[in-house]
């Protein structure tokens, strides 16, 4: 049975490791990145640029490594994928953290247009505070 579109999609994204030129092709440029509250930079970023800049040029800056690792896909419909796995970070102070998060994509025109993200957010905080959490 050949896989849904949407996951075909998302699996893209985590496959490419969220590439800057994939992410270009495959995200709407008005998505919304929602962020959990607690996560570091949390909130909701509207657009692609805001996303890449406002988030990921936030976020990236206190680590040494940074990776989301998508271990399941799961299609709801049409317009939604969940997607669960883990994030890996080391930070410039060499402190590790990993924390499981789930992803609720929803699809619009072939793009990936929104992101609704919940996540382990203390284990991030507490190695961006100089606490190792592996």
């Amino acid at each position: 049975m050949p896989e849904p579109a949407t996951i075909a999609l998302a699996r893209r994204l985590y496959d490419s490791n969220a590439d800057p030129a994939v992410t270009k092709e495959i995200m709407s440029p008005d998505i919304v990145w929602d962020i959990t509250p607690g996560f570091p930079f949390g909130g909701v970023y509207r657009g692609y640029h805001s996303m890449m800049n406002d988030f990921f040029g936030s976020l990236l800056p206190g680590f040494e490594s940074f990776s989301a690792r998508a271990e399941e896909y799961y299609a709801t419909d049409d317009d939604h994928v969940f997607v669960v796995g883990h994030y890996h970070g080391e930070t410039k102070a060499g402190k590790t953290a990993d924390a499981r998060f789930i992803h609720l994509w929803t699809v619009r025109d072939g793009k990936l247009a929104h992101l609704l993200q919940a996540a382990d957010s203390h284990v991030l905080q507490e190695a961006l505070n100089g606490a190792s959490t592996r």
